[in-house]
């Protein structure tokens, strides 16, 4: 165990090619992205990859290059198996969830 929170910044920077075909005009980051980006995070904090998304409930979009927060937590039960996230700018919740973790 790497302790009981890991947190990272998230900036997605306007110019990324995913923003050419998601709503142009008025981009928002995909949430494939923002899954990616807690994948990346686990693999950092815990050194696993991620196996699957157990739960993941988005409420707000992050727009490109706004700065957000991504916290991670250890999910009861199964500390060792499962991990909590959140996104937040601000004090807005964006998304958050339970994913599965392998080594």
């Amino acid at each position: 165990m790497n302790g009981p929170a890991f947190e990272q910044m998230i900036n997605v920077d306007a110019g990324h090619p995913v923003f050419a075909g998601h709503f142009p005009g008025d981009p928002l980051v995909p949430a494939v992205i923002l899954l990616e980006q807690v994948a990346i995070a686990v693999r950092e904090w815990r050194g696993l990859r991620m196996a699957r998304v157990l739960e993941a409930k988005f409420m707000a979009p992050l727009l490109p290059a706004h700065i957000a927060m991504l916290r991670l937590t250890e999910a009861t039960p199964n500390p060792d198996a499962r991990i909590r996230f959140e996104i937040r700018r601000d004090d807005n919740l964006l998304a958050r969830g339970i994913v599965e973790v392998a080594a």
